[in-house]
């Protein structure tokens, strides 16, 4: 049964919302401060984790912001009102999704499930499900079974988002793949489709991969991988 942390000070929220997770076979633990929610997180455990944006303390973007020091959790953010630039600040320190308040309970258990879903397949591949699999760039390794990425030799410290993106635009280097298709294809449900929310987490992969330049954009078109292949194991 999977695990998810929520972190929010509204006291009426938690204890409903674990009794419609349980429906799901979700398990729902809360927090309703960030150094609360980030000892229980230290401890180890949990699949996802929820943060609301209003906090005490300190914020839900600068408690992302240390979450994504230490770990690659996947991360939902609840912003009350869902403003675009909320939603870009999230995405940009690191969050995997976000979802406007109010919500539905269920379009936040779906946006969960296509989460850990993605775990979930490296997860069964590492235990033995699937033969290793490592594509070879120059200067860009992507080992998609330990979820491991080297530049020129050294780790590059992916969310779990930014390890998709750029999986699948290794899928198939050259090919381009648009904003759309980009969306479907990581969300794997139908959503809302918010094309900024890919053009943040390029940005935030272009950063991390400097300074190699092989995610390409071509305009009104989508983007694309182009690097050299250096062999295959």
């Amino acid at each position: 049964m999977p695990r998810i942390l929520l972190i929010d000070d509204d006291e009426h929220l938690a204890a409903p919302l674990a009794s419609y997770f349980s429906r799901f076979d979700f398990a729902l633990d809360s927090a309703s401060h960030p150094s609360e929610g980030l000892a229980k997180l230290s401890q180890g455990g949990y699949d996802a984790a929820i943060l609301d944006v209003m906090l005490p303390e300190m914020d839900g973007f600068a408690l992302c912001r240390e979450i994504r020091r230490t770990s690659d959790i996947p991360i939902v953010m609840l912003t009350a009102r869902g403003e675009v630039m909320d939603r870009v600040v999230g995405l940009e320190l690191g969050a995997d999704d976000y979802l406007p308040k109010p919500f539905e309970p269920r379009e936040l258990v779906a946006r969960l499930q296509t989460i850990l879903r993605r775990h979930h397949r490296a997860a069964a591949a590492q235990g033995g499900a699937a033969p290793a699999s490592r594509r070879e760039f120059e200067g860009l390794s992507i080992d998609l079974d330990k979820r491991e990425v080297l530049r020129q030799g050294e780790r590059v410290d992916l969310t779990g988002t930014e390890f998709e993106l750029l999986a699948l635009l290794a899928s198939e280097p050259g090919k381009v793949f648009g904003r759309d298709d980009i969306l479907n294809r990581l969300r794997g449900h139908e959503a809302e489709l918010y094309s900024r929310a890919v053009d943040i987490v390029i940005s935030r992969l272009r950063r991390k991969l400097e300074p190699l330049d092989c995610i390409k954009t071509l305009r009104n078109a989508g983007y694309a991988l182009a690097v050299g292949k250096s062999g295959a194991a």
